[in-house]
């Protein structure tokens, strides 16, 4: 692996990623500034051919990404975790929710919010009969627009990336999803090839991005002071202030920068959307919304397949493919950002919150913000507004905002909300281009992170020169389309680890082994079994009992297995008071056996004659059993060795049996990732210091 030294422990650039896509972002960059003509009219070529000879696979990728997507969370895998089993959020859903959303389109809800509605009521692409039907296909596609498909193609590599990341130990990267499929050639030319594309992709998607937010931007201004003209060089100066902003945050990293930010920018949006419901036609608002709901879902399937084919129509490349396209290359962004934050949920709680959640909001949203422009035009004579949108797609929103109160201040507010959106997208986004450009390092050094959301601004403006916003439509089309080649070989991948996954838990399915059914010493030894569960264990006795007799089994059972040829380590962790037994066999997936301490804050009933102390002397411990995916939530102590034995084998055996029925197992790494907020707390608790109550 080449590198590029860096400071400190951080992982360092991984120069057959980074090069190529350096390389090829700066040959067009370069080539945009010597000709701007020429490349615009490249990039209007390009994007002919593509819409035109490629539109159906879209259209067909992006249904099987849908499909693939709630399939996984309503079959039994999706109680599997994204992580060890023992593993716990990171973040609240709130802020989880703020996060996603923010880095997902927050910018697009701004910019379509009204444009896309209207546009669609003044030129729809199928025949209408009346203005009520108009209304009711224009908040049709714009749902079909911004609602499952688009969260599905997010959510997808989202999925995919924390499942292999976090559940087997692999990079968080896109090449991890290739690992069923390849195996270690992952780590080789092929895996560096898709890093490549996902930085491409990132790039462009993140690019069309900021040059929707500054038009929207400059048309704000210019609605507030007139003298601020609307022209390139304003948005680019836009770009630079903001990028400027941007890089602040993303020195600032993941918590004090974007989580702070993205609160910020949740806060604003529903204040935003409530002032908007509060003051225009709510019981109008509130009927369109259910029944806008309702056309959605009835006539989901036909849109989904649906390509004018029979017409002589550009509209579903303007519209469709082009939002579609815009989505799938901003999804190695959006979808690595989503993994980062989304580590111990279970891939239900995962779709459920990534898909349906959004989804929801963006109904609501574009019935608040279309559903009020088109009762405007429709029964209070702004007809004014459809000129003015098909004008200027970016001044929209202010037009809208132009007719309700406050108009003046709640327009400033809201081109501050853009910018807040644009900083989180550019900082997220640098975070994400230089996690997979440093081969899946979660924490890079702030150098590489500046550089990247400097490139970012850079790009955006020279395709603004380029073209405007078509160039930049073709730029996201256009990278998105071996992306998605990319998402259907990775959908695959993953289809095929779960397959392993759902083996693995019917053969290694956690039951209580034979000390729970026959006690400890024997199966009339109840009375032991009564005390040993209604015990509260200081340190000492189980650190002992770990050290000296789970050791001492595991030694054993070493020892037989090394005489009949398979290779078999030990050892012991003082400091966190762990026993580890791991058998490695080439080709095959590898056996983990540990028991570690665990310490837990007495619950009342332990000690009812006195009252709730959160001090040292107030916690009890345990014997846990962990294997390749985390805690079994079941404790030893007590057992004396041959039964630690018995359950090490019992263990083993299950292993063995998931082995035979899944021959063809590729040999995954083993998960790294432990509860470190709780060994840190056992730490503490073995120096005498206090700790939160709880376990995990």
């Amino acid at each position: 692996m080449s590198t590029t030294p860096t400071a400190g422990k951080h992982t360092l650039l991984l120069m057959p990623v980074f090069l190529p896509a350096v390389i090829v972002i700066a040959l067009l960059v370069i080539g945009t500034v010597i000709d701007p003509d020429r490349a615009g009219e490249v990039f209007a070529k390009v994007l002919d051919w593509i819409t035109t000879d490629f539109g159906w696979f879209y259209m067909l990728a992006v249904a099987i990404f849908l499909i693939f997507f709630i399939a996984v969370a309503i079959s039994p895998w999706g109680k599997i975790k994204l992580g060890p089993d023992h593993s716990e959020p990171e973040y609240s859903f709130p802020a989880w929710f703020a996060m996603l959303f923010s880095a997902g389109y927050g910018i697009a809800l701004l910019f379509f919010g009204v444009a896309e509605p209207v546009l669609h009521f003044a030129s729809p692409p199928s025949p209408v009969g009346s203005e009520i039907e108009a209304a009711k296909q224009a908040l049709q596609i714009a749902f079909f627009h911004w609602g499952f498909h688009i969260w599905a193609i997010y959510g997808l590599v989202g999925l995919v990336l924390a499942y292999f990341a976090f559940r087997h130990g692999l990079p968080l990267s896109m090449r991890s999803a290739l690992y069923p499929l390849i195996g270690e050639r992952i780590h080789g030319p092929i895996g560096h090839t898709v890093d490549v594309f996902a930085i491409l992709g990132t790039m462009f998607g993140i690019a069309t991005t900021l040059g929707l937010s500054v038009s929207q931007i400059n048309a704000g201004l210019n609605y507030l002071w007139p003298s601020i003209p609307v022209n390139t060089t304003v948005q680019i100066i836009a770009i630079a202030a903001i990028t400027a902003a941007a890089t602040v945050s993303v020195v600032a990293g993941m918590d004090k920068g974007i989580k702070r930010l993205s609160y910020l920018n949740m806060m604003l949006a529903i204040g935003l959307v409530l002032f908007v419901f509060v003051m225009g036609p709510t019981i109008f608002l509130l009927e369109t919304f259910v029944e806008n709901t309702g056309f959605y879902l009835s006539n989901i399937v036909e849109r989904t397949f649906s390509l004018q084919a029979y017409e002589s129509s550009d509209w579903i490349g303007n519209w469709t493919l082009f939002i579609f396209g815009w989505t799938i290359a901003w999804a190695p962004f959006v979808g690595l950002f989503i993994a980062k934050i989304s580590r111990g949920r279970t891939i239900r709680q995962f779709v459920v919150g990534v898909m349906f959640v959004p989804t929801i909001f963006t109904f609501f949203w574009f019935t608040v913000f279309g559903d009020t422009a088109l009762n405007a035009i429709m029964n209070e004579g702004a007809d004014a507004l459809i000129g003015q949108v098909q004008a200027d797609k970016a001044i929209a929103l202010f037009k809208l905002l132009e007719m309700l109160p406050l108009s003046s201040i709640v327009s400033a507010i809201t081109i501050f909300l853009i910018v807040t959106f644009f900083v989180t997208s550019s900082d997220s986004g640098s975070l994400v281009i230089d996690s997979l450009a440093s081969g899946g390092a979660i924490k890079t050094p702030v150098p590489q992170r500046v550089f990247w959301a400097v490139l970012e601004g850079v790009v955006a403006s020279v395709l603004l020169l380029a073209g405007g916003l078509g160039a930049l439509q073709t730029a996201s089309i256009t990278a998105a389309l071996p992306f998605a080649i990319i998402m259907l070989i990775s959908a695959v991948g993953m289809w095929r680890a779960l397959q392993i996954e759902g083996h693995r838990e019917v053969s290694l399915q956690h039951h209580m082994n034979a000390a729970r059914h026959g006690g400890m010493g024997g199966v009339d030894n109840w009375r032991g079994r009564i005390t040993n569960m209604l015990s509260f264990p200081t340190r000492e006795p189980v650190g002992t009992f770990i050290r000296d007799e789970v050791v001492e089994a595991m030694k054993q059972v070493s020892a037989e297995l090394s005489e009949k040829g398979w290779p078999v380590e030990t050892g012991f962790d003082e400091e966190r008071c762990r026993a580890h037994l791991s058998v490695t066999k080439e080709g095959t997936m590898d056996f983990i056996y540990e028991v570690r301490l665990r310490g837990y804050a007495k619950p009342d009933f332990a000690f009812p004659e006195q009252g709730r102390s959160l001090d040292g002397d107030s916690h009890y411990y345990r014997a846990e059993v962990y294997l390749r995916r985390g805690g079994r939530s079941y404790n030893i102590f007590g057992y004396d060795r041959e039964t630690v034995i018995s359950d090490i084998l019992d263990q083993f055996e299950k292993y063995m049996h998931f082995l035979h029925t899944s021959p063809a197992i590729l040999p995954w790494k083993m998960d790294q990732h432990d509860d470190d907020l709780h060994d840190e707390r056992i730490h503490q608790l073995g120096h005498g210091k206090s700790a939160p109550a709880g376990g995990d």
